[in-house]
């Protein structure tokens, strides 16, 4: 026997979503995805959604300054990989806005010369512009802005 979901009731559905909220701050996209999932029809998942906002579960201002303050002080990710991130994930411009706010500018650009300084030690290339491209690859696919990484380039390989 073949089952692959359960049927749940708007109650049920309900409760298993909090708790699947209340573990980590959650999107709405990634709400109604695991909604889907359950096999939810559209109106309970509106109705679900409705009472998780009424009930602060859900909270898309939340989940975008939460995010944005993991990646960039966990994975040290710079703006524009943390706003390219959050656009996946449908977050309004208003609220992205928001969330790069919680990033102090002084801690932004001190963590781009660590992280900078750190990956050029890593980094065992003589030839000093595969050394720059290297060095640039890596920082612009970390979301860092093209102008701080060329600057950034500048200062540590003259």
């Amino acid at each position: 026997m073949n089952q692959k979901t359960k049927g749940y009731t708007i109650q049920e559905a309900t409760k298993k979503i909090e708790s699947y909220c209340a573990y980590q701050e959650r999107c709405h996209k990634e709400v109604v995805s695991k909604l889907k999932e359950m096999g939810m029809i559209p109106l309970a998942i509106d109705t679900i959604i409705a009472q998780l906002i009424e009930d602060r579960f859900l909270n898309e201002e939340r989940f975008a300054k939460s995010f944005a303050r993991g990646k960039f002080k966990i994975k040290k990710w710079g703006k524009n990989r943390i706003v390219r991130e959050l656009k996946f994930r449908d977050i309004s411009k208003y609220n992205i806005t928001t969330a790069l706010k919680e990033i102090e500018p002084e801690v932004y650009l001190t963590t781009l010369d660590n992280l900078a300084k750190k990956r050029l030690d890593q980094i065992t290339e003589t030839n000093t512009q595969k050394r720059r491209k290297k060095l640039a690859d890596y920082l612009l696919y970390r979301g860092w802005e093209s102008h701080l990484v060329y600057e950034k380039l500048k200062e540590l390989i003259p």
